[in-house]
């Protein structure tokens, strides 16, 4: 690769004013408008790739916005590339942490991939989705393809990417394994001729690698579309599912219903044109923009009744100080004890948490309080913390 520097810094020419494609709504960066416009021109389906590292399962919001914008460009007619990096999770991802990521076992890499492309299908359009592993291709590298692999990059091109900078500015280890992820990532695009790669802002680099890996190649660069990422719900760091701060896109109408209604106001106004793409009305009650929100990204991903029901329920339980109707429903004999049964039903993240909300008088059944965090489960109607209800049966 030509010894070109990879910046990502914003450029005078990718300013927003000037973008020129419908596709460009909504994207902190394209590089660039007028190489995107030309491959639009041509009037064939494009490759839109975007990838996953399935270090966790479950999408959430904070992916849907990139997979948003991925289905804008299938209902034109082109073809998604949805790559999941079966083979990267096992090296160990740094992005946006300060610090390497375990790498994952096979097994554990599996079963996460299994969500991906089940639920993957939430947004997207089977028709116009390709769905491939990039061990498709680095199960059959040697030592001497790794090797020519790294040629075509420099060590001081690799510092450019912001979080590795940070890290050996700070005298944070970074080890040799993680400077193979951009440039695998990179691989993947030429493997499968991407024409677009979408991601997060914090991909950006990597998009860049792959880009320029592509030119070095002789294949026609992808232009690189990067999305604002989505704060979770704690209104300050990155969605993760890792972090506690994320809204899966499978949890129960209600709970999504309930977990958007508890986010500030000041992180509603910055969700609106993220999940929904349009800007908050000014006009409306923060309260009643609120429900709006959780009512429109609920119905999306269940339906518009189980949305109803989820703010009827919602507005019993907290408005009216009422129990809620519609209660998720489980089993008393689904565990021995009351702190294996929330840890059992997700209800808290481990047995230890759950013991200290039982000792924190947080947990109780039919209004009275549990004490006993070993006592057998029995039936009612169970409340766990401030806001989770659920029916022992």
């Amino acid at each position: 690769m030509p010894d070109r520097k990879i910046s990502q810094a914003p450029q005078k020419q990718e300013s927003r004013s000037l973008r020129i494609t419908p596709f460009e709504a909504g994207c902190e960066r394209v590089i660039s408008s007028h190489e995107l416009a030309a491959k639009l021109a041509e009037r064939r389906p494009l490759r839109i790739k975007l990838g996953f590292d399935p270090s966790s399962p479950d999408l959430h919001l904070g992916h849907a916005v990139v997979l948003d914008k991925v289905r804008q460009f299938q209902d034109s007619g082109h073809l998604a590339v949805i790559i999941i990096g079966d083979y990267t999770a096992r090296i160990g991802d740094p992005t946006g942490r300060s610090k390497t990521r375990v790498p994952l076992e096979p097994e554990k890499v599996e079963h996460n991939a299994k969500t991906y492309t089940d639920q993957v299908f939430k947004i997207l359009d089977p028709a116009r989705t390709e769905i491939r592993r990039n061990s498709e291709w680095f199960d059959k590298f040697t030592y001497a393809d790794v090797l020519r692999l790294n040629s075509r990059i420099t060590v001081a091109r690799l510092l450019e990417r912001d979080d590795f900078r940070k890290r050996y500015t700070e005298g944070a280890p970074i080890t040799l394994t993680e400077f193979q992820y951009p440039l695998m990532q990179g691989w993947d695009s030429v493997m499968i001729r991407a024409d677009v790669e979408l991601g997060g802002s914090d991909q950006l680099f990597n998009n860049l690698v792959g880009r320029e890996l592509q030119k070095d190649l002789g294949q026609p660069p992808q232009c690189v579309m990067v999305l604002p990422i989505l704060e979770g719900t704690d209104g300050v760091e990155k969605m993760s599912k890792s972090l506690g701060n994320a809204i899966g896109l499978t949890i129960s109408p209600f709970e999504m219903f309930s977990k958007i209604m508890a986010i500030s106001d000041e992180l509603m106004a910055r969700w609106y044109p993220l999940l929904l793409g349009e800007k908050l009305d000014p006009n409306l009650h923060p309260m009643e923009a609120k429900k709006e929100l959780a009512r429109r990204i609920t119905a999306r991903y269940h339906s518009a009744s189980a949305a109803h029901t989820a703010r009827t329920d919602w507005e019993q339980q907290f408005s009216q100080r009422q129990v809620p109707v519609n209660l998720e429903e489980i089993p008393a004999t689904s565990a021995s004890n009351w702190a294996a049964l929330l840890k059992h039903h997700g209800l808290c993240p481990s047995t230890s948490e759950a013991r200290r909300l039982i000792a924190q008088g947080g947990l109780t059944l039919d209004g009275q309080k549990i004490t006993d965090p070993n006592a057998p489960p029995t039936p009612g109607i169970l409340k766990c913390g401030k806001r989770l209800y659920r029916r022992v049966i």
